[in-house]
């Protein structure tokens, strides 16, 4: 009898301690966690340490090390955004000052054909305009004088001796070329031939229009053969002059459109057309002189007023992404991809031009992967929260 009580006593502790087993069994598949503290990871229902409330059951997946897995109330709280990447048109924009100037090509110097002394001068200020044939000057000069006598005498030698065996037309016709050459027009010379009477001031005609930039002679003044009388300056084009840094060059496309936007002119836009790139780099600034040249039918632009000088680059297909989607850290790019219910995965991607507020992906993602858009750096927080170390940490350019 006692030998029976002792076996069923034994046979009972047995039972209760599987029993107990059992029940101490822990599953595996499934934790617990807070949802304001994911680093609480507990295996039994409970409250958190931290906050106090009540855990929620998470099942366990099989993530890779380079992805993040959220709740809903995480997603919503953190405004996870995502939108599937497509190919789009994307075009480089490049913005230099510039500084408006008269087009060198289109400046003419009015000099002075002959020695002699200014005895009255018509335009007086720079910055009037001078129209084609305008009268200039009026110019006492003995030379000249002397030229109109002799090609006066040799009219009536011809009128009165031309049977003679002298040639009188030879002499006339170098006479005349001699005028011609010392600055009178074909008009004033055969004037000089119906009147046959000398005028001591002879009458200079401008041979080209624009705005009067020099004017180095007053009245009164004797002037020399080939001495600068005045300077026009033709506007009808105009230069804007940028000054771009050495290191912006390579970004910069000569056949690319150019745009001109004017502060003292809001929101208009003017094409333009580079003429000049200066092959020569200042060494001193480091920069180098771009010339662009614009229309000016209105007269609206004026040499020194600032300007912008746009250079758009035509549009190319590509892939590309709002900036606050990728992650840059100096050296590397990244973005978070999604990879499943609430799972988000990091990629490393490699970044091309910067439009605005997009960017290009010249690699790392293919048409049709979806993107977080909106919360890439709340996400990140969340990693290094999780993992305890930067997402760049582990990844390689070279292995995207």
């Amino acid at each position: 009898m006692k030998k029976y009580l002792t076996i069923t006593l034994v046979t009972t502790l047995v039972f209760v301690s599987c029993k107990n087993k059992k029940t101490a069994i822990v599953n595996n598949d499934e934790y617990y966690t807070c949802s304001m503290h994911p680093q609480i990871k507990q295996d039994k229902p409970g409250t958190c340490p931290i906050c106090h409330m009540e855990l929620i059951q998470v099942k366990k997946t099989q993530q890779s090390e380079d992805e993040i897995v959220l709740n809903d109330d995480q997603v919503s709280l953190g405004n996870i955004q995502t939108d599937t990447i497509r190919n789009g048109t994307m075009g480089d924009k490049v913005i230099v000052t510039a500084t408006l100037a008269a087009d060198e090509t289109k400046v003419n110097s009015v000099n002075a054909r002959i020695a002699g002394r200014i005895d009255r001068l018509y335009f007086k200020n720079t910055g009037e305009y001078v129209p084609h044939g305008a009268h200039l000057y009026d110019l006492y000069s003995e030379e000249l004088n002397n030229a109109k006598q002799e090609y006066i005498a040799a009219l009536e030698r011809q009128q009165t001796m031309d049977n003679s065996i002298i040639d009188f037309n030879k002499l006339l016709q170098s006479a005349k070329t001699k005028l011609l050459l010392w600055g009178m027009n074909e008009a004033q010379v055969n004037e000089l031939a119906k009147t046959k009477k000398s005028s001591p001031l002879t009458a200079y005609y401008s041979t080209a229009s624009g705005f009067i930039t020099a004017l180095p002679v007053i009245e009164g003044q004797y002037i020399t053969e080939g001495s600068t009388v005045i300077k026009l300056a033709d506007l009808s084009t105009i230069w804007a002059e940028a000054q771009v840094y050495a290191s912006q060059l390579p970004e910069l496309d000569d056949n690319a459109t150019v745009i001109v936007q004017l502060p003292d002119l809001p929101g208009k836009e003017f094409r333009g057309k580079v003429e000049l790139v200066n092959p020569e780099i200042n060494p001193d600034t480091r920069v180098n002189l771009i010339r662009v040249s614009i229309s000016n039918h209105d007269n609206i632009f004026k040499p020194g007023m600032p300007a912008y000088v746009i250079f758009k680059s035509p549009e190319r297909k590509t892939l590309s992404l709002p900036v606050d989607a990728v992650l840059r850290d100096g050296k590397m790019a990244m973005i978070w991809v999604k990879s499943g219910v609430n799972t988000f995965k990091s990629k490393m991607v490699e970044t091309g031009l910067e439009n605005g507020n997009r960017i290009e992906i010249k690699s790392g993602l293919q048409e049709g992967d979806i993107v977080v858009t909106s919360g890439a750096y709340l996400l990140q927080s969340e990693y290094i929260f999780k993992k305890g170390n930067t997402i760049m940490a582990g990844h390689d350019m070279k292995n995207m």
